[in-house]
């Protein structure tokens, strides 16, 4: 190493989300004695056992997923629910992180899975499961939402869910954008509506709606606060709605808390409006 170790070791962490190994520290010639006076002095931070942060403890959420691969040795991937919101399916939630490998490895605050066939690949300088083996590892771990949202997200082309198994396929992968249009979308579906179309975009114009019955001429906004609740944001829908209206579409605004608090109401409401079904929602409703 150079004659400044702490610039040297901070400009290689610096492409590895600011963690390193012990391994790696004393491949780059640092002795054991040199690694504990960097940390008494704050250079290094234990994050696992012979894993640390470099400069500072506050590292990314990217940083932690790497440490707990590190953690568990050099045949490890990030995995299932972790792997998935890597790949950017899902949001990470502060829950302990997946890490599938050839051996146990328990570490506190790592969820470790053992497998026979490490399937790996390189996404942002972390190694992590396959698109396919990842969505595969979360069908066997989480709830039925979890999944259909990380499906949704990962918009699979068809020979990659040629691939997959059925039970997985069968949650309906439309290309829905939030949680919340999810939630919409089977309630509408489950309801005995026609599936609208999802996310399709409308014809010569950069507009992309929710859900949309074309022959109905009917579309449904699932606004949300995220999204929604700023005024240029309010004025842009106005603008587009009054634009559609204008065109001959109707436009149902609703959001999630809405839908959820009287669903009764929404479905009258799309019933009103001309929505189309396979079989009898009345009964249903």
């Amino acid at each position: 190493m150079t004659d400044d170790p702490v610039q040297a070791l901070a400009k290689f962490a610096a492409g590895q989300w600011g963690v390193v190994s012990r391994g790696e520290l004393e491949a780059l010639g640092l002795s054991a004695r040199q690694v504990d006076r960097m940390v008494a002095r704050g250079h290094l931070h234990p994050l696992h056992r012979g894993v640390y942060a470099v400069g500072h403890r506050n590292v990314t959420t990217e940083g932690r997923f790497l440490a707990a691969v590190k953690a568990c040795g050099d045949q490890s991937v990030l995995s299932h629910y972790a792997a998935a919101c890597h790949h950017g399916w899902l949001r990470y939630d502060g829950r302990p992180i997946d890490v599938t490998s050839l051996g146990r490895r328990r570490r506190p605050g790592i969820k470790t899975h053992v497998t026979e066939h490490l399937e790996r690949e390189i996404v942002r300088q972390i190694p992590v499961t396959p698109r396919l083996r990842t969505i595969t590892d979360l069908a066997r771990t989480a709830d039925e939402r979890t999944v259909k949202r990380a499906l949704r997200t990962a918009r699979f082309s068809e020979a990659e869910l040629a691939q997959l198994p059925s039970r997985i396929t069968g949650l309906r992968a439309v290309p829905t954008a939030s949680g919340s249009e999810d939630f919409v979308f089977d309630l509408v579906v489950a309801a005995g509506f026609a599936e609208p179309l999802v996310n399709a975009p409308y014809p010569n114009s950069s507009y992309v709606p929710d859900l949309w019955w074309p022959e109905q001429r009917l579309i449904v906004e699932v606004d949300s606060r995220e999204w929604h609740s700023d005024p240029l944001a309010q004025r842009d829908d106005l603008d587009r709605q009054a634009w559609l209206e204008a065109k001959g579409e109707r436009v149902l605004r609703t959001t999630r808390p809405q839908v959820r608090r009287d669903p009764h109401n929404f479905f009258a409401r799309l019933r009103a409006a001309g929505a189309p079904y396979t079989r009898s929602a009345q009964t249903q409703l």
